[in-house]
């Protein structure tokens, strides 16, 4: 098996390549492509993620393909907590919409442990939601990466 090339930028972080890391993770998030965003992830990682606990790609990529089917028009913005070493702890929030028109906000609270070649090994989420109207909605760029003047989560005060 030949080892995989390292994923920059990789431990001991800094604030600033935290931050790095953090926006590639959100674009690769907003991309909504399960395969793509689950090989940012060791080939063990072992998540927690609300009653769910995926480990390894494969169940990763299935566990986000169930995701993605239920949550449209999928909006995400990630935000630095605090870091060290080899950890981060993000704050996000994400809005979508189901397949009846609801429309939702989630914020959360994430803590990534990452290996030597900035893989994430471990990710435990905790994340909490409510229904939101059309019209309470922030998140509204066109479907993919969040341009990058677009307010982010301390700019909306959440």
């Amino acid at each position: 098996m030949t080892a995989e090339p390292p994923r920059p930028p990789v431990p001991p972080f800094t604030r600033d390549s935290a931050i790095a890391k953090i926006r590639l993770a959100e674009d690769g998030w907003n991309s909504r492509d399960p395969a793509k965003v689950a090989l940012a992830y060791t080939p063990d990682s072992v998540w927690r993620s609300r009653a769910e606990f995926p480990r390894g790609r494969a169940e990763i990529e299935a566990f986000l393909t169930r995701k993605w089917a239920r949550e449209l028009d999928y909006r995400l913005i990630k935000e630095l907590w605090a870091h060290d070493s080899h950890r981060i702890a993000v704050r996000y929030a994400y809005e979508y919409r189901d397949d009846s028109g609801s429309w939702f906000r989630a914020y959360g609270n994430e803590n990534w442990e990452f290996d030597d070649n900035g893989f994430m090994a471990v990710r435990h989420a905790s994340i909490n939601e409510h229904p939101i109207t059309e019209a309470e909605r922030k998140f509204r760029w066109p479907l993919g990466r969040r341009p990058d003047d677009h307010p982010g989560l301390s700019d909306f005060g959440f």
